[in-house]
C-alpha cells in the first residue's frame, strides 16, 4: 500500500479484490504516513472520507478476518 500525503485527493485508492466489478457495494481505502482513510465507492469524487489511525485500522482489520 503506498502512503500519500492525507489529503484525499492525492491518495491512491483501491477496492478488495473480492468486490465485484459492476456494483456499487464497496469501499475504497487509501493509506497514508499516519492514517488510513475510507470512502464509499458509489461517492468516490465527492463523498465523504473517514480518517482511522494505521493502528486502529490493523485492529479493525484483524477483527474482521477473525
Amino acid at each position: 500500500m503506498g502512503h500519500g500525503t492525507g489529503n484525499p485527493d492525492e491518495l491512491s485508492w483501491f477496492k478488495s479484490s473480492y468486490s465485484g466489478s459492476g456494483g456499487g457495494d464497496c469501499v475504497e481505502v487509501a493509506a497514508a504516513r499516519d492514517a488510513v482513510h475510507v470512502r464509499d465507492s458509489k461517492a468516490a469524487g465527492d463523498g465523504p472520507a473517514l480518517r482511522v489511525g494505521r493502528n486502529e485500522w490493523a485492529t479493525f482489520v484483524a477483527l474482521a478476518r477473525g
